[in-house]
């Protein structure tokens, strides 16, 4: 059985080379990982949605491997590919084997000798070049073009999709074969909004990678994650990254990253959100200097009447009105218990 102390060593491992976690349920990947990158010439697929980080996994994969860790690790990205000249990225070509080859030149394969080859968005690789692909899997030689010679390569293969390949396979768009050879072993990236557990250890990680633009930043304050976990975060890892880096290029002063310089910098409704509030404070602070209130009161009391049309939509658990809130469960359970407020359909709220 594996210790806690090793999964520790393990999180260390990866995040020393830009894969943060501390999300219990990527551990499982993180073994299988670290495995793959002890068993030298195993091909591994990487399976998750855009900005999760199967980039920069394949990269510790490349340098926890003792074998290659010493010789290239070259990315292409299949996407980009032109199809007229996919076989000449790949494998390269000889002086005069097409119109522009003015000089010999070496393919992706040749470069990555005796290195690794990551394949990013293999779903997107040209239907033409799928069956060459594969020779070169299944015999380790490549055949420049215009050349009549063949060259042996020693090459790990790692790739990456941003949508399960089956179904492409499936429907005739990929090489069922070729799926077999590149699916030996297959981890698969859960996006961020399924482990919210790293947002904070990520955006720390983020704040001091781009320190140069403001640094300092020791702490990310509660409330920002409780925002953060409701997020969609589409371009997931990625995304949160930029998003960082808008903060920090606002930020004034301070050692940490709240929800203000979110609103601020980060999201696009913030200015109608400010207006927004600007109007219903000015109304507030109005009707303070009108009745002559206890401002400790009246905010008090604006935050009861919020709390209490909230409580009283009817059909609602209180987790339900918390997430409407944009708060947590805990903190409404707090301010309802600070104003003596009950909720019919509190027990259902778990």
């Amino acid at each position: 059985m594996v210790g806690p102390s090793f999964d520790e060593e393990l999180r260390c491992s990866f995040a020393e080379l830009g894969f943060i976690t501390i999300s219990n349920s990527l551990i499982p990947v993180l073994r299988q990982a670290e495995k793959a990158a002890r068993v030298s010439d195993i091909t591994v697929l990487l399976e998750g949605e855009t900005g999760t980080g199967k980039q920069v996994l394949a990269y510790a994969i490349h340098q926890l491997d003792q074998k290659r860790r010493s010789f290239p690790f070259v990315t292409v990205h299949c996407g980009t590919i032109s199809e007229a000249l996919a076989e000449s990225e790949f494998f390269g070509h000889e002086r005069g084997a097409f119109s522009g080859a003015a000089s010999a030149r070496k393919g992706l394969f040749q470069t990555a000798h005796r290195g690794t080859l990551f394949l990013d968005d293999v779903n997107d690789l040209p239907p033409a070049l799928q069956p060459k692909l594969l020779d070169v899997l299944q015999r380790n030689v490549v055949r420049a073009v215009g050349s009549d010679r063949e060259a042996p390569v020693d090459v790990r293969i790692v790739s990456a999709c941003n949508r399960p390949l089956m179904p492409l396979v499936q429907q005739g768009r990929f090489r069922a074969d070729l799926y077999h050879r590149l699916n030996v072993v297959k981890l698969s990236l859960p996006p961020l909004r399924e482990r919210p557990q790293d947002l904070a250890a990520l955006m720390l990680a983020f704040a001091q990678r781009h320190s140069h633009i403001y640094s300092g930043i020791e702490s990310i304050e509660p409330e920002l994650i409780q925002f953060l976990e409701r997020q969609p975060f589409e371009g997931n890892v990625r995304e949160l990254e930029h998003a960082v880096e808008r903060m920090l290029f606002g930020k004034i002063e301070g050692g940490s990253l709240g929800l203000p310089d979110w609103m601020a910098y980060c999201d696009g409704n913030a200015g109608q959100l400010r207006d927004w509030i600007g109007e219903a404070a000015d109304r507030v602070s109005n009707a303070i200097f009108e009745h002559r209130l206890p401002y400790g009161l009246a905010i008090q009391q604006i935050e009861a009447r919020v709390l209490e049309i909230a409580l009283n939509r009817g059909g609602q658990t209180r987790r339900e009105i918390a997430a409407g809130l944009q708060t947590s469960e805990r903190t409404l359970y707090h301010k309802m218990r600070t104003h003596r407020m009950r909720h019919l359909h509190a027990d259902s709220a778990s």
